[in-house]
């Protein structure tokens, strides 16, 4: 029986090229939709979960009241690991985590720049990193021990072992290699290529005591069978007990395979983050194969006067509807299977260029039998889903009216095929709204007046020897021509890398607690920026001597401490007193979809990371870029020349946001594509049932354009309704979007008036090809057995 069907399955793909083809077309493209997706989404949702002990495996995060709402973020004091170690016997292992560190690595002539970090020796008693190579008990204990990963070692030693090898840390401090990691899997948060020890960080002045200074990581592994919500419970106190500035600090614990998903706390409650996203994607997903499925359904019941005789013949011989049902539900699998062949080879085609578009290298794994059993599962649902309503519809045909030819209902007010075209097309039309206001309001944002020029400005890491080279580097920059202006500061002018809610000024309350940004520049800030100054000047260091410990505020800073005349006040911050000289329009420093925030820039008794340098505009960039790494070359001779362009920096503020933009875009199209087929099938189903309704109006002296009008009305009507019916649902859907963001478009009327003449088009054209052919018929042919 099932050889039976099958064989009828394949003679009617093939007597049946044309619709068989759109069915396969459409079914693939909504199959592959989904494949790219789900792979995508099978990615984030293995994101730290290869630790073998990561049910016990927790963060220590922080809440704080602050401005009436509740803070929360995860660094921590680097004395709280130890005072959590020595206090708390539910804790098997603790390890702080220094955020990563760039140092050159040297071995004779072999330099080699990497990035790692700082950690206790019990890191690697909490988390899955093997060692290659190495004892897990001993390999970080020794205060100049090393360990690298596999990658490091390939490119400083090259084939050679690396256990034992003597390597010099920016040209200071000698280490051994006492242990080879094995390269760190794509789908983990953390991102080193070397670790060492806690005891580095000691000797060099690293480490400190103050509770106060929340500026590294630290995990905890707790023992076999310890609540973590009551550990927490526990230790939520003990930031208060040493920290007399923060009286209602909570320390807690979160789940550290929670953290790459759920990143985000609103009012100290956690509400989403990554998994929004996934969430979304996965409708999305889902959206567009019952799309092609409602597709394949609109195809196959178009066909449905063909099949009906076949079906009225088979029932007359004795076929049972349960027989009949089995037969067109294995010719849909059939189709599926087709499909997902047609699909798996796209997918294959198009992975990297999908895995670049969303900065995720993304890979099949052709040997798990759990990828096959998803397909398998995929195949039979999109089958089952999508000739379930053509295989009922068929099977339940009555002989008696289909010999007869007449089953059709065409003239139905509401019909299956028509309700699948206006959900169609009403997702359509929320996809089309979608993809609009989103590249609206990535397009506003770039437009938004950044308060600060970032052309022809770059900033490059003090490392090696710029620092104490810094006055003779400036010096050649500015004498030679190369720039017009050079400033040392803390942070890129673009993010800020510094804050507090512990800067004092006269007139602040106690209960206060605003996040105030802190930025630090030695000298001519205002200018190497492009700062624009409202009021009092730039710093000075050559003509005041004084501007060492100057402040510069920002539009925000001086409204929130309420000063008329800012300029010679002073504000206070870590107990140093600044004075002001000069206040500047609002920059953007964060991000640049939300509000500004206060801003302190600091003189040059703070601390610097980088050097920012504003080029001649008079000379070209290119020689602008080589004039300056010889002069880098000539004071920092062991270090490679790396800078970064801010207005590069700025771009990659948009990064999600556009990922998101092409993504709705791309999902967005094809969903257009995959409706407008089964528009076409509609279309021809309706020319087929009205083939001599058509040719009667031709004989009677009907025009083409009159039919061509007539047919088209119809469906313009469809996509009316679906019109109607989106509007809200995508007016609802964008507004909510917008919220997260403070500096966002206002919707307005016009996106959905372009939505729906959009999608009015796209529905035209589709049906039109149909039309025009059935009023260009000869009627002879059509009436010639009337």
């Amino acid at each position: 029986m099932i050889k039976n069907y099958l064989k009828v399955a394949w003679r009617n793909l093939v007597r049946n090229k044309s619709f068989s083809l759109l069915n396969i077309f459409g079914l693939s493209i909504g199959l592959t939709v989904t494949a790219l997706i789900l792979l995508w989404v099978n990615y984030e949702m293995g994101f730290n979960q290869f630790h073998e002990k990561k049910d016990r495996i927790y963060q220590v995060y922080n809440k704080y009241p602050v401005d009436g709402e509740i803070w929360t973020w995860n660094s921590t004091p680097k004395v709280m690991a130890s005072a959590i170690k020595s206090d708390y016997p539910e804790v098997e292992e603790i390890s702080r985590y220094f955020y990563n560190n760039t140092f050159l690595f040297s071995q004779g002539d072999k330099n080699l720049k990497s990035t790692g970090t700082i950690v206790d020796p019990s890191f690697l008693k909490i988390f899955s990193f093997p060692l290659v190579e190495g004892n897990i008990e001993t390999v970080l204990d020794d205060v100049n021990a090393l360990v690298v990963t596999e990658t490091f070692a390939k490119k400083m030693f090259g084939g050679a072992p690396a256990i034992g090898q003597i390597v010099k840390m920016d040209n200071t401090d000698t280490f051994k290699v006492t242990g080879v990691l094995k390269d760190l899997p794509s789908n983990t948060e953390f991102n080193f290529e070397y670790l060492l020890p806690w005891a580095y960080a000691k000797q060099r002045g690293w480490d400190d005591e103050y509770w106060g200074n929340n500026s590294i990581a630290t995990y905890v592994l707790l023992q076999e069978g310890t609540n973590y919500q009551a550990f927490s419970e526990k230790i939520k106190t003990l930031r208060r007990a040493h920290d007399k500035d923060a009286p209602d600090m909570v320390t807690y614990l979160y789940p550290y395979t929670r953290s790459h998903l759920y990143s985000e706390f609103e009012n100290g409650v956690e509400v989403g983050g990554l998994i929004d996203t996934i969430r979304l994607f996965t409708i999305i997903a889902i959206i567009v194969l019952v799309i092609a499925c409602i597709n394949f359904m609109n195809l196959s019941t178009a066909r449905s006067e063909k099949r009906a005789k076949e079906v009225g013949v088979r029932k007359v011989v004795g076929a049972r509807k349960k027989a009949l049902v089995w037969q067109f539900l294995g010719e849909s699998i059939l189709i599926s299977l087709l499909a997902a062949i047609v699909a798996l080879v796209v997918v294959v085609l198009v992975l990297p260029s999908f895995s670049e578009l969303i900065n995720t290298e993304l890979h099949i794994d052709w040997s798990n039998p759990w990828f096959w059993v998803a397909i398998l599962a995929i195949i039979l649902f999109t089958g089952v889903l999508a000739g379930s309503y053509p295989a009922l519809y068929l099977s339940a045909f009555k002989p008696s009216a289909v010999l007869k030819g007449t089953f059709n209902k065409i003239n139905t007010l509401i019909t299956p095929r028509k309700v699948l075209v206006v959900i169609q097309f009403s997702i359509a039309i929320v996809l089309i709204t979608a993809t609009i206001v989103v590249k609206q309001q990535i397009s506003n944002v770039q437009n938004r007046k950044l308060g600060y020029n970032k052309d022809q400005l770059i900033y490059v890491n003090m490392e090696g020897a710029i620092e104490s080279n810094y006055g003779s580097i400036k010096t050649e920059l500015l004498d030679t021509g190369i720039a017009a202006s050079v400033s040392k500061t803390n942070s890129p002018i673009s993010e800020s890398w510094s804050n507090s809610w512990g800067f004092e000024w006269p007139g602040k309350s106690l209960e206060n607690k605003t996040l105030v940004h802190r930025m630090v520049a030695d000298d001519a800030i205002i200018k190497t920026m492009g700062l624009r100054l409202k009021e009092g000047r730039d710093f000075d260091l050559r003509k005041y001597p004084t501007d060492s410990t100057a402040a510069i505020l920002n539009e925000s800073a001086v409204k929130l401490m309420g000063f008329e005349n800012p300029l010679g006040q002073t504000v206070k911050d870590d107990g140093m007193d600044w004075h002001i000289v000069g206040v500047v329009e609002d920059f953007v420093f964060n991000s640049p979809f939300q509000k500004i925030e206060p801003m302190v820039i600091e003189g040059a008794k703070a601390w610097f990371t980088m050097i920012h340098i504003k080029f001649n505009p008079e000379n070209t960039l290119a020689n602008n870029l080589a004039s300056t790494e010889e002069v880098f070359k000539k004071y920092n001779p062991n270090y490679p020349f790396k800078y970064e362009f801010v207005d590069e920096n700025y771009a990659r503020k948009f990064t999600s946001e556009q990922r998101i933009e092409k993504l709705a875009s791309l999902f967005t199209l094809l969903t257009i594509l995959i409706s407008c087929l089964g528009l076409f099938g509609l279309a021809s189903y309706m020319a087929q049932n009205r083939i001599k309704e058509i040719g009667v109006r031709k004989v009677l002296g009907a025009s083409v354009s009159g039919i061509t009008t007539l047919l088209s009305k119809d469906f313009l009507k469809l996509v009316g309704i679906s019109l109607l019916i989106a509007i809200p649902i995508s007016w609802y859907a964008m507004n909510q979007w917008l919220q997260d963001f403070a500096y966002r478009i206002e919707l307005s009327w016009w996106v959905f008036g372009l939505a729906g003449s959009l999608a009015l088009a796209i529905a035209f054209v589709s049906v039109s090809y149909q039309a025009i052919r059935a009023a260009k018929s000869n009627p002879a042919k059509s009436l010639r057995t009337e």
